[in-house]
């Protein structure tokens, strides 16, 4: 250890100046620690309210109920303007669940002519339906079948009641799986795609007609045949309305999009 003492001045001077060096040096250490130590109170401080807050954010979780998926969001589904379901296949395995399972003589049945259609019903459940609800389901089996992925804007759809739709072929006919056989009078609609998704109360994502979506989502995002691959369209959906990122693609039809 090495001092430098000031040869102008005598040793108690010298001895003087250090010591009351080392006292103000004492005096800053001091300080120092008490800082040091309100830092760490502080510190601790935080650490103990993020721990409650994390504490009680799980324990929210825990009791949150988790809601029970309904039998219809397997499908494709939607709530009509006034009120009533109507679901429709994805796909030729659960177009023949919708019809062989989930019809029932009090729905109407909707399907288009050409080939790679969903079969729609609007479960009434005896209540007398609307046109409003009739053109919709028609807009939804239009909108969910290869009329989007090929561009087609105009679709032919036909609604029947149950009765008139079998699985038996006629004699030398062969039906594949998803197809039915129509018989006598169909109800024709010619409509156009129209495509909206949105966000139910309960958090639930429903897509469908504009004019459904609209009654029954406060958020809600209208989707267009377009060029943008589904899954890019998804997250621009997801940022608007929120909601399950798989769930909101899934709701989409086969093929590109846009959103407005």
């Amino acid at each position: 250890m090495q001092l430098e003492l000031d040869i102008k001045k005598s040793v108690e001077q010298n001895a003087e100046l250090y010591y009351h060096r080392v006292k103000k040096a004492k005096k800053k250490l001091e300080g120092l620690k008490k800082a040091l130590d309100k830092f760490r109170q502080e510190l601790h401080e935080i650490k103990k309210k993020k721990s409650e807050l994390f504490e009680k954010e799980r324990k929210k979780e825990e009791i949150k109920p988790k809601l029970k998926k309904k039998w219809y969001e397997g499908f494709h589904w939607f709530i009509s303007s006034e009120g009533i379901l109507c679901v429709g296949g994805r796909d030729a395995t659960t177009n023949d669940i919708i019809i062989k399972k989930y019809m029932e003589d009090t729905d109407n049945v909707f399907h288009t002519e050409a080939p790679g259609s969903p079969f729609f019903l609007v479960k009434s459940e005896g209540k007398e339906v609307s046109e409003q609800t009739l053109q919709e389901a028609a807009q939804a089996t239009a909108t969910f079948s290869k009329a989007w992925k090929l561009g087609i804007s105009v679709v032919d759809v036909y609604w029947v009641k149950p009765a008139q739709v079998s699985k038996k072929a006629k004699s030398g006919e062969y039906l594949s799986k998803g197809a039915f056989m129509i018989y006598e009078k169909k109800n024709m609609y010619r409509v156009e795609l129209s495509l909206a998704v949105g966000a139910l109360i309960d958090g639930s994502i429903m897509s469908g007609p504009v004019t459904a979506v609209k009654k029954n989502c406060a958020k809600y995002v209208v989707v267009h045949q377009g060029k943008n691959k589904a899954s890019d369209c998804a997250k621009k959906i997801q940022k608007q309305i929120g909601g399950d990122l798989d769930e909101i693609l899934r709701s989409l039809p086969g093929g590109d999009c846009s959103i407005v």
